[in-house]
């Protein structure tokens, strides 16, 4: 009686996504970290963030011994001393905010003249 194939992936088997861009925004000392770490080992931040996630998706740890030892050289190195507990509990400082909000209403104001000159 036939009982179905199993078939095992290989870890070098290549599956075919669709990436899209993001507008995501992290604090700044995390970024560096990660673009650090990311840099280091020689794979793109998206890569390195698409395998953080899909590791906490399925409840396992995404770094090794080593990798955690990388990270809190790099942590110390830029200044980031944040943790899991301060997950949440994030807030922009009103300078941050301000930079951003000048920021869209240039980008706005350009799109506009962009625009104009086209027509």
């Amino acid at each position: 009686m036939y009982h179905g194939t199993i078939k095992l992936v290989s870890d070098n088997t290549n599956l075919l996504v669709e990436r899209v861009q993001t507008g995501v925004r992290l604090e700044k000392r995390l970024l560096k970290v990660l673009k650090a770490f990311a840099e280091y080992k020689d794979m793109t931040l998206g890569d390195l963030l698409e395998g953080i996630v899909l590791h906490a998706f399925d409840g396992k740890a995404p770094f090794s011994k080593d990798s955690m030892a990388r990270i809190a050289d790099l942590k110390r190195f830029y200044g980031l001393n944040l943790d899991s507990s301060a997950s949440h509990r994030l807030k922009e400082t009103v300078e941050s905010n301000l930079r951003r909000k000048t920021a869209q209403k240039v980008k706005r104001k350009k799109t506009r003249q962009e625009g104009n000159v086209r027509s």
